[in-house]
């Protein structure tokens, strides 16, 4: 697996190579800001290109509209999007987009390398990946007459796995439940609400944060 790391702080950037080649990941390029990120994904043609949100000049969301150009651009690259904080209405911007091939995860949780290499593995395989802080975050806003309220506790915990991407076999080995008990919540709350089911994770996943922004 290819990949550039994007970040303007050195340390970190070289930090996260560093650790990503001692866990068998080739770094094909390290960016400090979206304009080299950018050029390196065009030369390199990475499978998945790892990047900050805020980046220079303006600190804000430079390596978002940067991970939009690229998968525009360069719609074979994965991209995962790394924030120092908690900011749902980001991953729900591109997201809506589309959700194959993209992941947004918290910097505190790539300290744990086998849980970004988990997700780089999982976006270059088309997936989606959402850090499941947010997920708890979107989940503790419903309100008092959300059709949320009528979950169960194992449709509460199945439908935070679903928003963070996973498909009904990993959700089932999460939880230590068969497929088919996946299945049968899984349909019984989608009825509950009111969703359209899929078989497809991404679609799905777009779904679920729909009902949870609500």
């Amino acid at each position: 697996m290819r990949v550039v790391v994007a970040d303007d702080v050195m340390l970190v950037r070289s930090g996260l190579a560093r650790l990503l080649a001692d866990a068998g990941v080739q770094v094909v390029g390290e960016a400090e800001d979206a304009g080299e990120l950018l050029r390196l994904v065009a030369l390199e043609a990475p499978d998945v290109a790892i990047v900050d949100i805020r980046m220079p000049p303006g600190h804000k969301d430079e390596g978002l509209v940067a991970a939009r150009q690229i998968r525009q651009q360069q719609p074979g690259t994965a991209v995962v999007l790394l924030s120092q904080h908690l900011e749902p209405r980001y991953a729900q911007r591109l997201l809506a987009d589309q959700p194959a091939g993209l992941g947004y995860l918290l910097k505190e949780r790539v300290s744990d390398i086998a849980v970004l290499v988990d997700a780089l593995r999982r976006v270059v395989d088309r997936e989606c990946v959402l850090d499941p802080t947010i997920v708890a975050r979107l989940m503790q806003r419903r309100r008092p007459d959300s059709p949320l309220t009528q979950l169960t506790s194992r449709e509460r915990e199945i439908l935070a796995l679903m928003a963070e991407g996973r498909s009904n076999s990993a959700i089932a080995t999460e939880l230590t439940i068969s497929e088919r008990t996946v299945e049968a919540a899984s349909a019984a709350m989608f009825r509950k609400l009111g969703l359209e089911p899929s078989a497809d994770v991404n679609r799905r996943v777009l779904a679920v944060l729909t009902a949870l922004r609500g």
